[in-house]
């Protein structure tokens, strides 16, 4: 007798709003080294999953925040996490999550990513998202904000529009690149800083492609 194992499908899309303490652009997609003054990427992130599903569960329209910290590179791992997910997401729904963010279903980013850090708290709050382009941001109460801003021209001071396209990303192929800044404080993850990296993109992230 056989056995086949098989592993929940899942695909989630929606968007991204990515802040770290890398300068703008954030070397780390094109070297793979953080540009931050120690070396190490501090980041939060939030994600609107627009349309989503793992096995029967519909993930649609969850907003949810990673606060993540990371001593080196992110390849080099030793990362702590920290998840923000609203009060409103059932536990079946978070079950799904965890186990697609520390990448125990496969699929890209989350096969790679999920590696490189250990979770070590879950926050249940409200996670609220302002969604307009390079410049939107979020908050999330008792935990902190984020508010992203287009690059400057250094002459004129006029909005600089400068996006990535990258052939191969795993995490989005193509992020508009602004400034922004974020303070965010929770279990034992605290990040302050001004005027660093802000991406916003599209994702469509799956373990069945």
């Amino acid at each position: 007798m056989t056995t086949t194992e098989t592993t929940t499908a899942w695909r989630l899309t929606g968007k991204g709003y990515e802040f770290c303490n890398c300068q703008p652009g954030c070397t780390c997609n094109f070297s793979g080294f953080p540009t931050s003054a120690d070396g190490s990427c501090k980041a939060a992130v939030a994600t609107h999953i627009v349309e989503g599903r793992c096995g029967d569960v519909d993930l649609a329209d969850i907003k949810a925040i990673a606060l993540i910290n990371w001593p080196g590179a992110i390849h080099d791992g030793n990362g702590k996490a920290v998840f923000v997910v609203p009060e409103a997401v059932s536990d079946e729904q978070l079950d799904c999550l965890a186990k697609i963010f520390t990448g125990q279903l496969g699929g890209l980013p989350w096969s790679i990513l999920g590696t490189t850090f250990e979770v070590t708290g879950v926050v249940r709050t409200d996670v609220e998202i302002d969604d307009d382009g390079i410049n939107s941001g979020f908050r999330a109460p008792g935990v902190g904000e984020a508010k992203g801003t287009t690059l400057k021209n250094p002459v004129t001071g006029e909005d600089h529009n400068v996006s990535i396209v990258l052939e191969t990303g795993f995490i989005w192929k193509r992020g508009d690149c602004g400034q922004g800044s974020f303070r965010v404080q929770a279990e034992g993850i605290d990040l302050d800083f001004q005027n660093s990296n802000w991406i916003y993109y599209d994702f469509d992230w799956t373990n069945q492609d």
